[in-house]
């Protein structure tokens, strides 16, 4: 049936149809259909109009209060012309508008086809299930108490996301995640405290294939240029792996025979107390007793041999499409102790990247063992051999021992990169 639809702001009016039907002497049942009375019930702006065909009895007392029959000319697609009749009890008009006003009333709070046309909804289902009128606002973010499911969840202040491996909260903008490293306020993680830098990084830092060489001043002039500027190599580093990491005080692990205020430091002096995690928060050292040993001894299984880098992946295969490349060579300056072992060992604390023998030669330990035989220890993680030299060089191919003929920090099989700790795990 279709219903005459009634543009009205505040009351509710009815069509009524009716047919004449056979006249009898008796009064008849319910019709099952016709003649029928039809109430087009308006809401309020905004609501659907909503059509109800009720049966109503007729009586011979009724027909005479037939109504005015109109006939419409047919126009312009309009409607066919109707005769418009109504045979009722005078009676049931009110106890029927007082049956269904409960629950048809004019009140109205389900949306429907506005006016306009245009369709709203106030809720929806189907994949996931929307509830509490959630109302979206802020570039994705949904608030109002409105809850979603179906692979994750978001509720309002802050919102909650879950579900595919990692969740994240927050109220307002700072961030917990959770899967692989374990993330919290501002991006930072709360455990990540150490890493190789890797070659990528170094070249990247540099501007150069061949990296720094020995001289990491890295823009920074004066007394302890060398050691200043390999902390903010590590700074730099770390915040590009991780945003708000680079503020946890990083400092790279080397000796100079004279820092800013012209005393030797040490390298296990200047790296804080522990303990050390990688990037994906797996044990390095408890503390700096852990350190001088072949490799640090607390250190989780599955790293130990082989130090990570930034990205918390081993770094003898830091590409793991690509196969594992001979690059253990990590420049140190120390002794086995973390101290300096030397001062023709630290390339002119390490602002220095020439080959001549005034830079020296500067200590490296490896990073993963590698053994050259009884007169080399290859498995000592500070304190393994000098490198020929302190000029940029990268040697990721196997050659055996040093070449003196080549004076770059990585011709013994790296490319002169760094320890690097933070002061805050």
């Amino acid at each position: 049936m279709r219903g005459l639809e009634v543009r009205s702001r505040a009351f509710c009016r009815t069509t009524v149809r009716a047919r004449r039907r056979t006249a009898t002497t008796r009064r008849r049942p319910m019709a099952p259909a016709d003649p029928a009375v039809e109430w087009a019930l308006p809401g309020q702006a905004g609501i659907s109009t909503v059509h109800v065909k009720l049966a109503m009895p007729i009586s011979r007392a009724s027909e005479p209060r037939r109504l005015t029959a109109q006939r419409i000319a047919r126009g312009n697609n309009h409607r066919k012309a109707k005769t418009m009749t109504s045979a009722y009890h005078p009676l049931m008009l009110p106890l029927t508008l007082a049956l269904l006003s409960p629950m048809l009333g004019c009140s109205g709070s389900d949306e429907g086809v506005l006016d306009d046309g245009a369709t709203s909804s106030s809720s929806a289902s189907g994949g996931g299930a929307t509830s509490g009128g959630g109302a979206t606002s802020g570039g994705g973010a949904t608030s109002g108490g409105g809850a979603t499911s179906g692979g994750g969840a978001a509720s309002g202040g802050g919102g909650a996301t879950s579900g595919g491996g990692g969740a994240t909260s927050g109220g307002g903008g700072d961030a917990a995640t959770s899967g692989g490293g374990v993330t919290t306020g501002g991006g930072t993680t709360e455990k990540f405290s150490f890493f190789v830098t890797s070659l990528k990084a170094m070249r990247e830092l540099s501007g150069s294939e061949d990296g720094f060489g020995g001289d990491l001043r890295f823009g920074e002039t004066g007394p302890g240029a060398g050691l200043r500027g390999a902390d903010k190599i590590c700074a730099t580093i770390a915040e590009k792996s991780l945003p708000g990491a680079g503020s946890k005080g990083w400092r790279a692990f080397l000796s100079a025979t004279a820092g800013e205020d012209g005393k030797q430091v040490n390298a296990i002096d200047r790296i804080g107390e522990g303990p050390w995690y990688d990037r994906l928060g797996r044990l390095v050292a408890n503390s700096k007793e852990e350190l001088p040993s072949t490799r640090p001894s607390g250190a989780d299984e599955a790293i130990i041999n082989d130090l990570p880098n930034e990205d918390g992946v081993p770094n003898h295969q830091a590409d793991p499409s690509q196969p594992a490349v001979d690059n253990h060579d990590t420049l140190t300056g120390s002794d086995r102790q973390g101290r300096l072992v030397g001062p023709t060992a630290t390339c002119n604390d390490w602002t220095s990247a020439t080959g001549d023998s005034a830079s020296g030669k500067p200590r490296v330990g490896h990073s993963w063992p590698r053994n050259f035989g009884a007169a080399m220890s290859g498995s000592q993680w500070i304190s393994s051999h000098d490198a020929p030299g302190c000029a940029p060089g990268v040697y990721l191919v196997e050659e055996g021992p040093p070449q003196d003929d080549s004076p770059t920090v990585g011709s013994g099989g790296g490319y002169g990169g760094l320890y690097c700790f933070a002061l805050t795990p």
